[in-house]
């Protein structure tokens, strides 16, 4: 399942959506919000996206995924709006029948929706902000 909420996210969510009885992995990657980026202390994130542009590009990537790896099952969630230290703005499952596929899949989802995916995030810092380009 692909999604983009204002809400919480929640892993288990998205661990459900890809649990099937073929699986012999699930692999999860869960983004966190940091206390610090580059030595400055981060007090927030804010996350805004172009929802119908990046819900089609997080399908793109389930498709390629299925496309290169024999996986069962995608969940693709992403956060937006205000998120505070400690809070996930990104959760990505894959299931498959094997360990291996699972954790490249998983991971070549994360790179490609950091690449791909018109979501932007401003860090907000005690004394500024700046928005953050996903691959510098």
């Amino acid at each position: 399942m692909i999604k983009i909420s204002e809400q919480p996210l929640h892993v288990q969510e998205a661990i459900d959506q890809v649990s099937h009885s073929e699986a012999g992995a699930v692999d999860v990657f869960i983004g966190t919000v940091r206390n610090r980026t580059k030595d400055k202390s981060v007090v927030r994130l804010e996350f805004e996206a172009y929802e119908a542009m990046a819900l089609k590009e997080m399908q793109k990537i389930a498709t390629l995924i299925k496309e290169k790896w024999p996986v069962l099952a995608i969940a693709i969630h992403h956060r937006i709006g205000v998120l505070d230290i400690g809070e996930i703005p990104v959760v990505i499952a894959v299931s498959s029948p094997h360990r291996r596929d699972a954790f490249e899949a998983c991971k070549f989802a994360i790179d490609t929706l950091k690449e791909t995916v018109p979501i932007w995030k401003k860090e907000i810092f005690e004394d500024g902000e700046v928005w953050v380009a996903a691959h510098p």
